[in-house]
């Protein structure tokens, strides 16, 4: 007992230590950590909780168990309309987001003289608002005198009703997002110039042309910023909101042909003052954006390949 004395009062002092030094930084991370469990994790717990009520926001929350789930799946058209409108938009836009933001990262990692201004002014859209630029881009898709439909004249091309046709909703948002595809080409930039010269060095050795180049050492190398930018465009693509209101308004546009999923999701919740029914359609879009972004997590081993093991195969 007596050996063991010196030993215990070192640790004591030790731990008195730690647990001061753990207070302190406790203390300068606490407005960060109580700001984060008040309007991140408060929110979030009581969402799921009002899933399973009925609640207008002015009066008691109401009990209802699963009824907001029974009738979303088995009672709502709109439901309906505003996953296929998400979906529509997803697969059309983000291989167009994907395409289009490889092939601006290309055209802005060429040797020249000024492409650091180029590069400022492609990205500069991805940094104005997104409601002062879907603005602009309905002023500018307005059927009778929006600048596209007057550029289109000019050549003789009668332009289409942009936002007031079911048929050219889908488009014109597809048009007004591609509109900041600077943001993730500077991502593929930053991939690019991390590929080594000495692989295309090799490769022009061998006597491969441009595009064996691309296909062959651009592409599986450029992979994982791929991999990157599917995710984050999955989890953004289904939460597409603003340029949908600001468009298309409450009502999701002719024929509910804008209707997005938090469009609709906001209809339930501050139109109709059907907390409890938004809160259920919440987590279903939850639910679902985790299952896809796991679905693609697995997939990468398929064709997300890392220069690190590039060399270790050779």
């Amino acid at each position: 007992m007596i050996s063991r004395l010196p030993m215990v009062t070192a640790w004591s002092q030790l731990s008195s230590s730690r647990r001061r030094e753990a207070v302190a930084g406790y203390l300068f991370i606490s407005p960060w950590l109580i700001g984060f469990i008040v309007f991140f994790v408060g929110p979030i717990i009581a969402s799921f909780i009002l899933s399973f009520t009925s609640w207008n926001i002015v009066g008691a929350p109401e009990w209802v168990g699963f009824e907001n789930y029974q009738t979303i799946f088995t009672n709502d058209d709109r439901f309906i309309k505003a996953v296929q409108v998400t979906l529509t938009y997803s697969i059309f836009y983000l291989p167009l987001e994907v395409a289009c933001g490889i092939g601006l990262a290309v055209l802005m990692n060429q040797k020249l003289r000024g492409i650091g201004i180029f590069r400022t002014l492609y990205y500069m859209p991805y940094v104005v608002p997104q409601v002062a630029a879907a603005l602009v881009w309905v002023w500018m898709l307005n059927q009778r005198y929006g600048v596209v439909n007057t550029v289109l004249s000019w050549g003789g091309i009668e332009g289409p009703n942009w936002m007031g046709s079911p048929s050219w909703v889908m488009p014109s948002f597809i048009i007004i997002a591609l509109w900041g595809v600077g943001g993730s080409a500077i991502i593929y930039l930053a991939g690019l110039q991390n590929i080594p010269e000495v692989f295309y060095e090799a490769a022009t050795v061998d006597g491969a042309n441009r595009f064996q180049k691309f296909f062959r050492i651009t592409l599986p190398l450029l992979s994982p910023t791929i991999f990157f930018q599917v995710v984050l465009g999955l989890i953004g693509v289904f939460q597409t909101f603003t340029p949908a209101f600001v468009a298309a308004g409450t009502s999701g546009g002719p024929l509910q042909s804008g209707l997005f999923y938090m469009l609709y999701l906001y209809n339930r919740g501050f139109v109709t003052l059907r907390m409890g029914y938004a809160s259920a359609l919440a987590w279903i879009l939850t639910v679902f954006i985790l299952a896809v972004t796991i679905l693609v997590l697995r997939s990468s081993r398929y064709w997300v390949h890392y220069e690190a093991d590039r060399s270790m195969n050779k």
